[in-house]
């Protein structure tokens, strides 16, 4: 009988041991996918709601592709760095990414789909000139977009500047970095008000001219800094309004602000200079006062709606208005 209970008390103490150890490699199984302050990034999600869908991204994804210029000098900004970019066309300012340590993921217009893939980025991000590559980036990896809504151009800018924030562990700075940019925009503002007169946003492009109003491309600094525009009824495109010398003449405004896009994508000797001041340009006032403000191509053209592209915006407008 005594041999009987001992028999069984050790089988029962076996069976006790045996259950012990499967509860151990449950509770460690979670461990073995990161511990740590690692595990928990890898298990933080977002869902980003966009123009063109919505996205499940990881918070701090390590290996990013960016195709959008203002969104990669908010990234840079922020002290994040970036694994791929096009870097054709990079804007002097983001020179930095022409190094050969960032990789070059094709122009803006034409993504390299096989580079992408070699790099099996966690995150894509894109905008207006991507976005009919949209469905076959987000077979790569989760792709979103963010380009600037120019009929809400701050708050899109906010958005997309805060959404950066929460993907990348930076809310803090860029609640900051906004607050800055506010302020100088204010600034500037009040200084548009007590300015009189009209302004007129033109882009020189291979011997053309097309001009912007509000709700455009350029519209901030109307919809934005407050400056009058000169014609109120300009189509809004993403090309422009092509215009003439004569129109520029008859609307006559006060300040007149021109943007090469040649010098931007470097096609050759930049001539706005030689385009836009001809013999009928030079009866506006704008000319005769000595208004006509050549804006930095790389903020205005390339990139825009970033930290540094914006404030460099507000800074030439500020600059430009004597």
């Amino acid at each position: 009988m005594a041999r009987k209970l001992s028999l069984f008390l050790i089988t029962a103490l076996f069976a006790l041991v045996l259950a012990a150890c499967g509860n151990s490699d449950k509770t460690e199984e979670p461990e073995s996918k990161g511990s740590g302050d690692e595990g928990t990034e890898q298990a933080e999600k977002l869902t980003i709601k966009h123009e063109l869908g919505e996205t499940e991204v990881d918070v701090n994804p390590e290996k990013v592709v960016v195709f959008d210029f203002g969104v990669l000098d908010t990234i840079d900004k922020l002290g994040v760095e970036v694994t791929g970019v096009p870097q054709a066309n990079i804007p002097s300012y983001l020179s930095k990414f022409e190094d050969s340590k960032y990789e070059n993921v094709g122009g803006l217009k034409e993504p390299d789909f096989e580079k992408i893939s070699e790099i099996d980025p966690d995150l894509i991000i894109i905008s207006g000139r991507q976005a009919d590559a949209y469905e076959e980036l987000s077979k790569i990896g989760p792709t979103i977009y963010m380009g600037v809504d120019t009929k809400r151009y701050m708050d899109s800018f906010k958005e997309n500047t805060t959404q950066l924030g929460e993907i990348f562990d930076k809310e803090e700075a860029a609640a900051a970095e906004l607050a800055s940019v506010e302020e100088s925009i204010n600034t500037l503002s009040e200084k548009v008000k007590g300015t009189e007169g009209t302004g007129l946003i033109v882009l020189a492009n291979e011997g053309n001219i097309s001009a912007y109003g509000t709700g455009s491309r350029f519209g901030i600094i109307h919809d934005v800094f407050g400056v009058k525009p000169a014609d109120e009824n300009i189509e809004v495109s993403t090309h422009g309004q092509s215009v003439s010398p004569e129109y520029i003449a008859e609307k006559n405004p006060d300040y007149l602000f021109v943007i090469d896009r040649g010098a931007a994508v470097q096609e050759g000797e930049s001539s706005a200079k030689a385009l836009i001041e001809n013999d009928i340009v030079k009866k506006t006032t704008a000319y005769e006062n000595d208004h006509i403000i050549y804006l930095d191509p790389d903020y205005w053209y390339l990139s825009g709606g970033g930290l540094v592209s914006v404030s460099e915006m507000v800074k030439e407008i500020d600059e430009g208005l004597k």
